[in-house]
């Protein structure tokens, strides 16, 4: 199960055999007041310095989201590709809620991008494939429907399954699928990531696609969440996680000793030249 993804210079591929791949999520105004200001008085050049930073710090594939109160997404989104496209080559996760805001995105897009994301909501299922399926992307599948997240594993594969069997229908192929099993605090619902754990085994085992994850909800409202991260991070990948939404800088080296430690990276090839360029 091999999802290939392209930017304007590189491939990035995501499977079960191959090294992790990281999507950095820093290009998201969400708790970023000063990404805010910037989206909101045009100065999207920020972006491009926020990419090349990430691909520094570890990141294979790049999140862009532009998704604040003020700001015109329809506009800005398509905006943003160009610009974070012309100053990185690795492909682009994009990342909205807003269907025109996507469209315009897709139209501008020089490569094969990853679609952030669908979930088992009928509307949303009709609104996003569709768009999947005419520009041939691969997309991020949330295991969300009309009756909100479950609390229960085998709910959570269901939604995955029904996601995963209404995109092959519509031509999209399974590879081109990733699912995520959506992580949740455990500051307020102590088994959230017991569950999520669960989710995530039963969507290897049942549909074995690759699998995304925005983890670091984990850890909301606790102290030191770094280290709640690191740990869920290795949790995680060893369930079946193999593309999260990660800050490459807080996690690469967390990432590459999970690697390393699930024979992922023969005679540790990867974690000895990630030190030696990062030892200072």
């Amino acid at each position: 199960m091999e999802t290939i993804l392209t930017g304007t210079e590189e491939t990035v591929r995501i499977s079960p055999d191959l090294p992790t791949v990281i999507i950095g999520e820093k290009i998201n105004p969400t708790g970023r007041s000063w990404l805010t200001e910037q989206l909101t008085e045009g100065n999207l050049e920020a972006l491009a310095d926020e990419a090349v930073k990430q691909l520094e710090d570890g990141a294979h594939v790049l999140d862009v989201n532009v998704g604040a109160a003020s700001v015109n997404e329809v506009e800005v989104l398509p905006q943003a590709v160009k610009i974070v496209q012309d100053a990185v080559g690795v492909p682009l996760c994009i990342d909205t809620a807003d269907n025109d805001a996507l469209e315009a995105a897709l139209e501008v897009y020089r490569g094969k991008p990853l679609i952030n994301s669908v979930n088992g909501e009928e509307k949303n299922l009709e609104r996003v494939l569709p768009l999947v399926a005419e520009y041939e992307a691969a997309v991020i599948g949330l295991t969300m429907d009309d009756d909100g997240i479950p609390k229960d594993p085998q709910k959570r594969l269901e939604i995955a399954r029904k996601i995963v069997d209404r995109a092959e229908s519509m031509g999209i192929p399974r590879e081109d699928i990733l699912i995520d099993c959506l992580a949740l605090t455990v500051s307020a619902e102590p088994d959230a990531a017991v569950i999520t754990l669960n989710a995530i085994d039963l969507v290897r085992e049942e549909l074995g696609v690759n699998q995304a994850l925005g983890h670091s909800n984990v850890s909301f409202g606790l102290p030191d969440r770094p280290v709640i991260n690191r740990v869920a991070l290795g949790m995680v990948i060893r369930a079946g996680v193999n593309a999260p939404i990660v800050d490459a800088a807080e996690v690469k080296q967390s990432i590459l000793a999970a690697d390393l430690l699930l024979g992922r990276d023969q005679y540790a090839m990867n974690y000895i030249k990630y030190y030696r360029e990062h030892k200072k």
